[in-house]
């Protein structure tokens, strides 16, 4: 898919390095048709952008040369023969933190600045699942329920001191920890980076499955490991889904993957909802397979009233929904200014000012 913003002007005189009123960017994303319009709403007007998902190497060669800014979402090689068709190249733009299959060598010898810009959205989401594995290790649905129910069944109420409480009053079962707990990632972008990177300290064992294994290197770096999609359901005490939606991940989080999961594991989604059968899900959670589930998107939104999931969570099944909001409470405000971040690097760079976040 090819989105271009522009009339296709030329970015620099043939005859030098000369800016004239436009530049040409290329911007290569992951992003559905609604987030690439988003993403060119927001671009500088000096900008002549062509976007294109996911290209393959013959899709994208065409578009190399005259290029002034590359903007890389995500992942997608970066090498010395991608540098070398594009000899006006000033920038590369990473918008992530992963940056591990950009040539920096070889953007060093050709004079091109490489550098990346933090997506405060993603930073949340990935917040957001470290919440809910939390959450539902210490069952905080059922506990805050509890406590603002300040039931008299539970004995005498007295004042607390040194020596006077009422530790666990109400015999509250089942609340454990994330502590040497394994942390299975289903789909492996940003938000996985992000989420792995606060899991860091806590002694867990993250484990992470993707279409292409990351280097070796960054999985030590991240602390995590690659595995099998079947080891991956077979072994985590919690799997976290971040896949997309395709035709391949439609549904696929099913009874079948909720049967080979370990007893007493949980699920965690902030993934496309309609990646995971909601009424197999809410069956393993009732038949006491697994021991909850945290979810923030689903197959229908808004959240549909008979949603099976809703009934275990009025029941004080350790079942916790939010209205998909992972990323934040948006205002149209707060919107178009993220979105806009994506480009300060780059406008930086044509006022002559430094670079944030260089790596090259």
């Amino acid at each position: 898919m090819t989105v271009a913003k522009g009339m296709g002007r030329a970015s620099l005189s043939p005859e030098s390095d000369t800016m004239t009123d436009t530049y040409k960017t290329l911007y290569l994303t992951e992003r559905g048709q609604f987030h690439q319009e988003r993403a060119l709403t927001a671009a500088p007007p000096e900008l002549d952008i062509v976007m294109l998902r996911q290209p393959s190497p013959q899709e994208l060669a065409p578009h190399l040369p005259g290029t002034v800014y590359l903007i890389s979402e995500r992942t997608g090689v970066i090498d010395a023969d991608m540098l070398a068709a594009m000899p006006n190249l000033k920038l590369i733009l990473r918008l992530g933190s992963m940056t591990h299959d950009i040539d920096l060598d070889a953007a060093r010898r050709a004079g091109v600045i490489v550098c990346y810009q933090p997506m405060v959205g993603v930073i949340r989401v990935a917040e957001h699942v470290f919440m809910q594995m939390l959450a539902l290790a210490k069952r905080l649905h059922d506990a805050e329920a509890t406590a603002i129910a300040a039931s008299t069944q539970w004995g005498e109420s007295r004042r607390t001191d040194e020596d006077t409480f009422a530790y666990n009053w109400s015999n509250r079962q089942g609340i454990d920890q994330l502590y040497q707990r394994t942390v299975g990632i289903l789909g492996f972008g940003e938000i996985g980076v992000e989420l792995a990177r606060r899991l860091a300290g806590w002694g867990c064992d993250v484990l992470y499955n993707k279409r292409r294994p990351l280097p070796d290197e960054l999985e030590m770096a991240l602390g995590m490991r690659y595995a099998e999609r079947d080891e991956l359901i077979a072994t985590s005490d919690y799997l976290v889904n971040l896949l997309p939606y395709s035709s391949h991940t439609d549904m696929s989080l099913d009874a079948v993957v909720f049967a080979a999961m370990k007893p007493g594991a949980f699920v965690v989604s902030v993934g496309s909802g309609s990646v995971i059968d909601e009424a197999a899900l809410a069956e393993a959670i009732r038949t006491g397979k697994l021991a909850g589930a945290a979810l923030d998107t689903y197959e229908w939104e808004p959240i549909q009233a008979d949603n099976p999931l809703i009934e275990l969570a009025r029941a004080g099944d350790n079942v916790i929904l939010t209205p998909h909001t992972a990323a934040g409470s948006y205002t149209a405000q707060i919107e178009d200014r993220e979105r806009a971040e994506d480009y300060v690097k780059i406008v930086q760079h044509m006022h002559g000012k430094p670079v944030d976040n260089r790596l090259v």
